[in-house]
């Protein structure tokens, strides 16, 4: 109000109102987005400000969000290299944004083109598959590591994260489970996706010109089968997507990857055999995430999944799972994780002197919606006797393949 209250008293006429696209650099590389440059990176937002001097008062379009005030010191024209024009006064008000209603965020947030996702790796991977099976039109933003998928969020780069959770074969992704507790940002959704693993190779290629493959440790461990019969090296590389584009790039021609068809159509490569999995079907799942949590509808079943710690006792763990078999709610995953920061705990017995235990944390996904007595009321009750608890997220399932 302060900064409001002067700007009025000085004057519209001492003041020069600017848009601009973006004051920073967005530079983008090939295929990602690292973490050690986020701060160079912002989403391509209208900027509104009034110019006093050299400090600027910018307001930052948000709909999503309590509108900001910050003041900062103006980057002037020459450097940011001569491209950056500052316009006058608008004369035709009619041309600023208007105000959202409630029917242009409804539209908004139902419309998956404007929606961007984050994923670690690049074009081709599983996961940007699921990003486009939960958002068909969305825009993906390809990241190095998980920790940058969810920065981007976090900064505004990118609207949603998604990042695998577990698969029928090699199961729970444990360090994408403590990235669920180290950011605050909300599940809003799951996605289950079949994945198919096939060997890729240039076009020409014949399967026994191979003499390496390439791809993700665990997609060489998945198909460990089929590469021993064929009696090929494996190298290990960041990702599957990857491995498909380092074969296609560097035209290995003596080199397979073992990546999607996906995979196979970006980087122009052939497939020279599909399901090479030593199980018939892997299912993976993946979390959506997201700065704000969703409100849940009544038209879709839900789950919801949260993180709480417990202290050490007999009896502890069968009692915060009583709260929920007490109200007939069905529990879909159970998953503990020792807490990195404290991963010991010292008891003392009288009998016999202190004891050292492990200190974990329960991760429980559970059918139910938060908006349901039953479920406000189990977790009211798992609170009595929880020293921790958070709802990490209320999504609707994903009942589909």
């Amino acid at each position: 109000m302060a900064v409001a209250s002067s700007l009025a008293l000085s004057g519209l006429a001492s003041f020069q109102l600017c848009c601009c696209n973006s004051l920073l650099r967005v530079k983008n590389s090939d295929f990602g987005l690292s973490l050690e440059n986020y701060h160079h990176k912002r989403a391509a937002t209208t900027k509104w400000g009034f110019l006093l001097g050299g400090v600027s008062v910018l307001h930052v379009e948000n709909p999503w969000k309590p509108a900001r005030i910050m003041v900062q010191h103006v980057v002037h024209n020459d450097q940011l290299g001569g491209d950056v024009v500052s316009h006058g006064l608008h004369k035709d008000l009619g041309s600023l944004p208007k105000p959202l209603s409630i029917s242009d965020i409804v539209a908004a947030s139902d419309d998956g083109a404007k929606v961007r996702i984050s994923y670690k790796g690049i074009p081709g991977s599983y996961s940007e598959d699921a990003a486009h099976k939960v958002y068909p039109n969305c825009e993906t933003v390809p990241c190095h590591d998980y920790e940058a998928a969810f920065k981007a969020v976090e900064l505004w780069i990118a609207d949603k994260v998604v990042v695998p959770i577990e698969n029928s074969s090699g199961g729970s992704i444990h360090r994408n489970y403590d990235l669920l507790l180290r950011h605050r940002l909300h599940i809003v959704a799951e996605v289950q996706l079949a994945t198919n693993l096939s060997l890729l190779a240039l076009p020409g290629v014949r399967v026994e010109y191979l003499k390496r493959v390439l791809s993700h440790s665990q997609a060489l461990e998945l198909s460990d089968n089929f590469l021993t019969k064929l009696g090929v090296a494996r190298e290990n590389v960041d990702d599957t997507a990857g491995a498909a584009q380092h074969v296609a790039l560097d035209g290995l021609y003596d080199a397979g990857a073992i990546a999607s068809i996906r995979a196979a159509e970006i980087y122009g490569l052939n497939v020279l055999a599909e399901k090479v999995q030593d199980d018939g079907e892997i299912i993976s799942r993946y979390l959506v995430l997201a700065r704000d949590p969703i409100i849940p509808k009544s038209d879709k079943l839900f789950k919801t999944s949260i993180v709480f710690t417990l202290d050490e006792g007999p009896g502890v763990l069968f009692k915060a799972l009583a709260v929920f078999a007490l109200r007939d709610i069905n529990l879909t995953k159970i998953e503990s994780r020792p807490q990195r920061n404290r991963p010991l705990r010292v008891v003392d017995d009288s009998n016999t002197g202190s004891a050292k235990y492990f200190d974990y944390l329960f991760y429980i996904d559970f059918e139910a919606s938060m908006t349901e007595p039953r479920a406000q009321t189990a977790l009211g009750h798992l609170q009595e006797f929880a020293t921790f608890l958070r709802v990490l997220g209320c999504y609707p399932m994903d009942t589909t393949i």
